[in-house]
C-alpha cells in the first residue's frame, strides 16, 4: 500500500484528488462531517423533489473530463450531459437577451437588442481566444514560490493579462451598451463580486462559456460528486460519512494527520484540506501555530458576496421560461455597491432562476418543478440580523419574480420549500457566509491566494474555492487535479 493521505471534506476539490491519488496507488481515506457526498456540490431533497445546493451548471466540461480521465475513467460513461441552448435568459426593464453559444444566433441575438453592436461579438471571438489561449495554461499550475512567474508558462501570459481595469471597463473594447457589457460581465457574479470591480483577467469567463458552452447533468450536478466518491472508492479509497474532523494533529509545523470529533486519530503522510479556507483556518488549526493566517488577519481579507436561496417544489410546470435565467435589477450598479460596498439589502433586486426541469423531469415528480432561486446579497460583515428579515425578504423575492418575469405569482403552487441565508451559510462552516469564498482580487490571485501546498504548514495541502484557481466547478476540480500532480511529484 501506498502512502496515507487524509482528506477533510468530501466537495469536489476532494474527491478529484481522492480518485486520482487512489488510482495512482495512494492509501486515501476521506472524512465528511454531512450524511452524504459532494459539500456544497450536494443534493437537496424535499419530499419528491430533488435540487442541487449550490452549482447549476457546468462550464469548462473539459476540466472534469480530465480529472476524470486521470482517475481511469470516461466522465461520458458515467454522467449524462445536456449542453444547454440558450444557456440563459438576461432579463432586462424593457427586453430579454438570450444567450447562446451558437455565434451565428448569438450575432442575430445582438442585432435584435443592440443594433449595430453585433460585429463587436466577432472582435470579442477573435480577440479573447489569443487571451484564452495563454493565461488558462496558467491557471492549471500551482504557486508556491515567487519564482513560479518566471516559468515560461506565465512569462508568455504577461501581455495577455488585462491590469489596471475591471471587467466591465475592458468589454468596452467590445461593447458601447452598458447592458450589452452586463450580459459579457454577470459572469463576476460566479466569483460573488461585482462587474465593477471584478480584475478584468476574468473576461476569460464569458469567453469560455460563448466557445465551449454549458452543461446540465441529468440528475443535478449533484450526480458529478455521487460519481467521483463511485470512482475513488473503486480505486481503493475510502470515504467516510458522519465523521467530523475537529483538528489537524501537528508537531511543530508539520501536520501528521487529523483528531475526528469522536476522538479517533487518523495519522497520515499527507493531509488535503477540502473546507471552507477561513473557516478551518479558524477551527481546525491552533492560532498559535499561524501568522500569516491567524484569526485577526482572515479578518482583513476580502472575501466574496453572500446569497439568499429559495428551492422551491412547485405544483405545476413552468414552461415558458428556459432552464436559467438572471434578472438584473433596474439599477444594476446600485445593486452591486449596495451589496459590495455599503453592505445593506437591495430593494431593488438582481436575481437568477434555476428552472431545470424544463431539461430534466427526473427532479420533480410529472407535472410538477424543482425552481432554484438566488439572490446576491451582503455577507455577514454587513451585521444584517436575517432572522428579523428572512420573511420580508422572501415576499420580495416572490414579488419581484412576479412583476419581472412572465411565471406570475408562484406562492399558490408553491408545496415544499427552503430557504438558505447568510446566516445558514455561516452555520453550515461558511467564513462570513461568503458563499464564493475569498474574493477574487488581484491581490487574492495566483500565489497570493492561500497555496495548494499550504505555505504555514508542513505536509498540507489545498483544495477547494479558497485556494487557487479559486472558486467555481471546474477551478475547484483544477484545484484537486494540482494537489494531487504536487503530492506526485513529490513522491518521484
Amino acid at each position: 500500500m501506498g502512502k496515507k493521505i487524509a482528506i477533510v471534506g468530501a466537495g469536489p476539490g476532494g474527491l478529484t484528488a481522492a480518485m486520482i491519488l487512489a488510482k495512482r496507488g495512494y492509501d486515501v481515506e476521506v472524512f465528511e462531517k454531512e450524511p452524504r457526498v459532494g459539500g456544497r456540490n450536494a443534493e437537496l431533497r424535499l419530499g419528491d423533489f430533488r435540487f442541487d445546493i449550490g452549482p447549476t451548471f457546468l462550464m469548462m466540461k473539459f476540466v472534469l473530463d480530465q480529472a476524470f480521465a486521470e482517475a481511469g475513467v470516461n466522465g461520458d460513461e458515467l454522467l449524462d450531459y445536456r449542453r444547454l441552448e440558450p444557456m440563459y435568459r438576461l432579463i432586462f426593464d424593457k427586453f430579454s437577451l438570450d444567450v447562446t453559444s451558437d455565434f451565428d444566433q448569438m450575432k442575430r441575438e445582438i442585432a435584435r437588442c443592440f443594433p449595430g453592436e453585433e460585429d463587436g461579438l466577432d472582435r470579442f471571438m477573435a480577440t479573447e481566444k489569443k487571451r484564452y489561449e495563454h493565461i488558462y495554461a496558467c491557471l492549471e499550475k500551482g504557486y508556491c514560490s515567487l519564482t513560479d512567474f518566471l516559468k515560461p508558462t506565465f512569462l508568455r501570459a504577461i501581455p495577455y493579462i488585462p491590469l489596471g481595469r475591471s471587467i466591465f471597463q475592458y468589454l468596452g473594447n467590445y461593447f458601447k451598451s452598458e447592458k450589452l457589457r452586463l450580459s459579457f460581465t454577470f459572469q463576476s457574479k460566479y466569483l460573488g463580486m461585482s462587474a465593477w470591480e471584478c480584475p478584468g483577467f476574468f473576461v476569460i469567463l464569458p469567453y469560455i462559456e460563448h466557445a465551449f458552452g454549458i452543461f446540465h447533468i441529468q440528475g443535478g450536478l449533484s450526480e458529478i460528486s455521487a460519481k467521483m466518491a463511485e470512482v475513488a472508492v473503486k480505486n481503493g479509497a475510502k470515504i467516510h460519512l458522519n465523521s467530523e474532523v475537529e483538528e489537524l494533529i501537528l508537531d511543530g509545523r508539520a501536520v501528521k494527520g487529523l483528531r475526528l470529533a469522536d476522538g479517533r486519530e487518523i495519522r497520515a503522510d499527507r493531509t488535503i484540506l477540502n473546507a471552507d479556507f477561513a473557516h478551518a483556518m479558524n477551527t481546525l488549526v491552533p492560532p498559535s501555530a499561524l501568522k500569516k493566517y491567524r484569526p485577526e488577519k482572515l479578518k482583513k481579507l476580502k472575501y466574496s458576496c453572500s446569497t439568499f436561496m429559495l428551492y422551491l417544489g412547485l405544483n405545476k410546470t413552468i414552461d415558458e421560461m428556459p432552464h436559467h435565467s438572471i434578472v438584473f435589477a433596474h439599477d444594476y450598479h446600485k445593486n452591486t455597491d449596495e451589496i459590495f460596498k455599503s453592505l445593506k439589502l437591495s430593494d431593488d433586486i438582481s436575481f437568477y432562476i434555476r428552472n431545470a426541469s424544463v431539461t430534466d423531469p427526473s427532479l420533480a415528480p410529472a407535472g410538477k418543478s424543482a425552481m432554484y432561486i438566488l439572490v446576491p446579497v451582503p455577507n455577514q460583515k454587513s451585521g444584517i440580523n436575517w432572522s428579523e428579515h428572512k420573511a420580508a425578504f422572501r415576499e420580495k423575492v416572490l414579488n419581484a419574480i412576479a412583476e419581472r418575469t412572465s411565471i406570475g405569482d408562484l406562492r399558490p403552487h408553491i408545496e415544499v420549500e427552503r430557504i438558505i441565508t447568510p446566516d445558514d451559510w455561516a452555520s453550515s462552516g461558511v467564513y462570513n457566509g461568503a458563499t464564493f469564498n475569498l474574493a477574487h482580487t488581484m491581490d487574492q490571485m495566483l500565489y497570493f491566494r492561500p497555496r495548494n501546498k499550504f505555505e504555514e504548514l508542513d505536509n498540507l495541502f489545498l483544495v477547494g474555492g479558497g485556494t487557487h484557481p479559486g472558486s467555481g466547478l471546474p477551478t475547484i476540480y483544477q484545484s484537486g487535479l494540482i494537489a494531487a500532480h504536487m503530492i506526485c511529484a513529490e513522491d518521484k
